[in-house]
């Protein structure tokens, strides 16, 4: 079939089978076109425990399509390729996790969304990009905090909130890992008159938040909190110690990123995290340019879901994704803890 059939193959499924296609904002393009909701993690994890459909195709990684069923025992989670997993989740395992807190007894333990669901078991609280600060902010100052697995998040949260008693897992996303400060530095000096998305995944995000937050190098700082996430309104010097045009680097969620694209003045924005999301960022912003901090940020996990093996999976009910009962009352313990902090 070509894509106008599978398209509305895939229509008529999801009324016979009951179902709703959630999808990331990194997925194909294509696979953006036949979901019934687009967003980050968290969007969708709403969006799961809100639905009346009775079945729910997760285009998206492993990890997203177990929470799904975590939040939704009653309803029947499908991935179309059982290999869309994450290079993020796998950095701990729940044996090295259980290791770490006999080491920190009296800690309470933050875990990311990008985690397995047996490691979400052990957790205390979890958190996405997009609500990482407040559940942090949420705990007693005087508790100590195990944040993983994704060592950049934890140490934007960390600076952030000043929190000192909080220790990271020294994991990370390879394609936001490959994101270096380089790479923006550069970019600020290209494009003098864009604002600058920075997910913080990203490699950079550590030594940015130092950079412009603290006023060092050639930025000058000041950070402020809004709906979307934080930024800092900096301005790049010329060589001479003179003033050129300001530039607001934002640290935001894919969601928190599509939301500020909309309410910006901006016309020109440098996107800093896997390229999936341009799509639709220009498609709800025509008006406005988008342009990758680095064509290489691609993940080859988020790209494995087709447009025909959506199609397949709704046609066959493939494939099933179910965590265990004894592991997801736990887990969900965790995630819904986030959600009613959100």
């Amino acid at each position: 079939m070509d894509e106008a059939d599978l398209k509305q193959e895939i229509t008529r499924l999801k009324r016979e089978r009951d179902a709703i296609i959630l999808a990331h904002n990194y997925q194909l393009p294509e696979v953006q076109d036949v979901a019934d909701f687009i967003g980050d993690s968290l969007a969708l994890s709403q969006k799961a425990a809100s639905t009346d459909a009775k079945v729910i195709v997760f285009c998206g990684v492993h990890f997203m399509a177990e929470t799904a069923s975590i939040i939704c025992p009653d309803k029947r989670v499908l991935i179309p390729d059982l290999e869309a997993g994450c290079s993020l989740a796998s950095t701990i395992t729940v044996e090295q996790l259980r290791a770490w807190k006999r080491e920190h007894p009296d800690a309470v333990t933050v875990c990311y969304i990008n985690t397995s669901a047996d490691v979400k078991a052990e957790c205390d609280y979890c958190c996405t990009s997009s609500n990482a600060v407040k559940v942090v902010k949420s705990i007693p100052d005087d508790k100590p905090i195990l944040f993983l697995p994704d060592m950049f998040l934890g140490a934007y949260v960390a600076e952030v909130t000043k929190r000192r008693n909080i220790y990271i897992w020294p994991g990370e996303c390879h394609v936001h890992a490959g994101i270096r400060p380089s790479l923006v530095l550069e970019m600020l000096k290209m494009y003098k008159d864009a604002e600058f998305l920075i997910h913080p995944e990203c490699g950079c995000t550590t030594s940015m938040v130092y950079y412009f937050g603290n006023g060092n190098g050639n930025g000058n700082g000041n950070w402020s909190r809004n709906g979307s996430g934080y930024g800092c309104v900096v301005s790049n010097s010329s060589g001479n110690g003179s003033s050129s045009n300001a530039s607001l680097v934002k640290f935001l969620s894919t969601e928190g990123m599509m939301r500020y694209a909309k309410q910006s003045s901006a016309k020109r924005l440098i996107v800093a995290t896997e390229i999936g999301i341009l799509y639709r960022l220009k498609k709800e912003n025509p008006e406005k340019e988008f342009i990758p901090i680095s064509n290489d940020a691609v993940c080859k996990y988020m790209k494995m879901i087709t447009l025909d093996k959506v199609y397949r999976s709704l046609r066959d009910m493939v494939y099933e994704v179910k965590v265990p009962e004894d592991v997801a009352t736990k887990a969900r313990r965790a995630i819904e803890r986030m959600l009613a902090i959100n």
